[in-house]
């Protein structure tokens, strides 16, 4: 209790009475508080709080550089390279790896430069670099200012801070890659001149064109004394066999003459033909000869036969011509075997002189054909003066080879000579025509990178809405729970359906919430007249996040009273900072990314992107569904599980002091 006072003394207190009065006043403060544990907690998590925000937002934003490889960055390298000054040139693929190495972002390579735009749309690259196709061919010449384009592609509703990033490295990429450029020129560029440059220039390509001509007659040349050997070699081959030939074909010819001398004349064939013809007749008339005579003896032979029987049977017959006739009658029987046998023999012989009669016709007329033959090789065949001449020729070839092969080599060394003096000459001579042929703009700033912009923002301050809109709802939903007493209900509410209780409680500020929500909807399309480009959508975001913010902070104020109030601040922290409103949550460090996807304000920012700038492919009713989903769940906790106190109903009078 506070101690009496004497007397007045708001106007003539000493300092120590004020001391004492105002310890005696927060002695009755302490004391409410220190005697229950859970107060004493509630000043300590009221005391952390600051803390923790400064906490929260400042390790998000304390080094965002150093998490810039969390930022996905696609490359796509259409380039086809370019033959420059005889050398090969492919700065895409340069370009390319450099970056890899660099590691600066994190880089993927895509093939096509359509996968790599929607995939910047739909928020799953950061930016992406396109080099086209005709990169090196339009930088290296250096023909004329931002002939080499790179595209840098990015989203600037998806991220404000993103397309910024995408934008510093655009200029940074073409000032690198231009000075590049620039050493690989100058690295070409070879000044000696002396004189006038135009003349110099001129002399030295007239001498490249000589040295070259030069160079390929050295190389006939040289193929043309390699031939000529070849072809002296064949010439005395064919010398020696011409030599050969010709002696051959003297005795070739000398023997068929003699063959032709020496062969047999036609009147010798016809009486060697008359001749098998008259022997062929002998042996046919000796046959039938042989014949008769065999059958006389077998008509002898019978007679004999006979007469030995009737010899035998005589008693008139002595013994003595009796045996006379015995013998008279087997010489018959061999006389008669005898002729059997020749005139067999003589069939034969018949036989054998047709057959020889057939090869004699054969063979005569076999000879007149080869007589013929040889007359007519004889009248062909060259005579001995006329293979003189063929030899002869041949030596001459050998000699006329010989003398070309000769030139051929002495050709060979001169054209040797006169590409070495000719070199020489090259090198002495400085070539002017190495200088850069571009324009001065063009070798300066030949890469001249262009970012593209898909879903742009109108200004820098309408780029935070996606980041000032959720936190606006979020606190409007806060500050509406404080209108009546959340945890309170009239005793005659007891017996009531939980859902007509927790309607009845949200009603008021449920209404506060919808008209701050339509409130910050003229806001956007009337104060700051906003360019949107699905307004049903935005309207539609906007109304369902503030009813589900609402549902959420009741939710944590029915089950931890005004502890869940202060839960919800530190919620908007942590979600404000997890979002990616306006900074890439990627630099925010891994936490903060790991933790992004499963809060209710990010999917309200993408929400929000979507239906402002058209930013995500303007695909918005999932994050619509999300939030909303998280607000019903909260309402559904809230009806099935939330802790109400039914008071009387002077109890339930607002807790706003005004």
């Amino acid at each position: 209790m506070l101690p009496p006072l004497q007397a007045d003394t708001r106007r003539t207190a000493t300092l120590p009475q004020l001391l004492r009065q105002a310890r005696s006043i927060a002695r009755i403060d302490v004391g409410f508080f220190f005697r229950r544990a859970k107060f004493v907690w509630s000043i300590a998590a009221i005391a952390l709080i600051p803390a923790l925000y400064s906490v929260i937002y400042l390790s998000s934003l304390w080094d965002p550089a150093s998490h810039s490889q969390a930022l996905t960055v696609g490359i796509v390298n259409l380039d086809q390279g370019l033959v420059y000054r005889e050398s090969n040139f492919n700065v895409g693929q340069e370009l390319s790896q450099t970056l890899q190495n660099a590691a600066r972002f994190n880089y993927r390579t895509m093939r096509t430069a359509e996968e790599a735009r929607l995939q910047v749309r739909q928020g799953k690259l950061s930016f992406a670099l396109i080099i086209p196709a005709n990169f090196s061919s339009n930088a290296v010449p250096g023909e004329q200012a931002g002939a080499g384009q790179l595209v840098v592609f990015a989203s600037q509703g998806n991220n404000v801070e993103t397309a910024r990033i995408a934008q510093q490295f655009a200029a940074e990429l073409g000032h690198k890659v231009n000075g590049s450029l620039n050493a690989q020129r100058w690295s070409l560029v070879l000044l000696n001149a002396a004189g006038s440059q135009q003349s110099v220039s001129q002399l030295n390509r007239g001498l490249k064109e000589l040295h070259q001509g030069a160079t390929e007659l050295s190389v006939a040349a040289s193929n043309a004394a390699i031939g000529a050997k070849s072809v002296q070699t064949g010439a005395r081959q064919l010398s020696d066999n011409v030599a050969q030939l010709t002696q051959n074909s003297k005795k070739l010819g000398a023997g068929l003459r003699q063959m032709e001398t020496s062969r047999p004349r036609n009147a010798e064939l016809r009486r060697l033909d008359a001749g098998t013809d008259a022997l062929v007749n002998g042996v046919s008339e000796l046959a039938q000869g042989l014949q008769q005579l065999n059958k006389g003896s077998r008509e002898l032979a019978t007679q004999v036969s006979l007469f030995k029987e009737e010899s035998d049977n005589s008693f008139l017959v002595s013994a003595t011509g009796k045996g006379s006739v015995t013998q008279a009658a087997q010489g018959v029987q061999q006389l008669d075997q005898g002729l059997h046998t020749a005139v067999d023999s003589g069939q034969k012989l018949e036989d054998g002189a047709k057959t020889l009669r057939a090869g004699v016709n054969t063979l005569t007329a076999g000879v007149r054909g080869m007589n013929n033959a040889l007359r007519t090789a004889v009248g062909q065949f060259p005579e001995d003066a006329q293979l003189d001449a063929l030899e002869s020729g041949s030596a001459e070839l050998t000699l006329g080879t010989t003398q070309m092969a000769q030139g051929t080599e002495q050709l060979s060394s001169g054209s040797k000579r006169l590409q070495m003096g000719l070199g020489l000459v090259e090198k002495a001579i400085p070539d002017m025509g190495e200088t850069p042929e571009g324009s001065p703009e063009g070798l300066a700033d030949s890469v001249r990178p262009v970012v593209e912009m898909d879903a742009a923002v109108q200004n820098n301050g309408i780029g935070f809405i996606a980041n000032v809109i959720p936190a606006a709802l979020w606190l409007g939903a806060s500050i509406a729970v404080f209108v009546v007493n959340l945890r309170s209900l009239p005793k005659q509410a007891k017996p009531y359906h939980p859902v007509a209780q927790w309607l009845g409680k949200l009603l008021l500020p449920g209404s506060l919430v919808l008209l701050q929500c339509l409130l910050i909807l003229f806001t956007v399309f009337v104060v700051l007249q906003v360019n949107v480009v699905n307004p049903w959508a935005l309207t539609c975001t906007i109304v369902s996040a503030g009813l589900a913010f609402l549902c959420v902070i009741s939710a944590l104020t029915c089950f931890m009273g005004d502890a869940g109030k202060a839960t919800a601040m530190v919620l908007l922290a942590l979600q404000m900072t997890s979002s990616g409103g306006v900074m890439p949550v990627e630099l925010s460090g891994s936490f903060f990314a790991t933790l992004s996807p499963w809060l209710p304000i990010t999917w309200l920012a993408h929400g929000l992107k979507a239906s402002l700038f058209g930013a995500y492919e303007g695909a918005w009713l999932l994050d619509w569904v999300q939030v909303s989903c998280v607000g019903l769940g909260a309402a559904a906790l809230t009806m099935l599980f939330g802790r109400w106190r039914f008071v009387p109903v002077r109890q339930l009078k607002p807790q706003l002091d005004l």
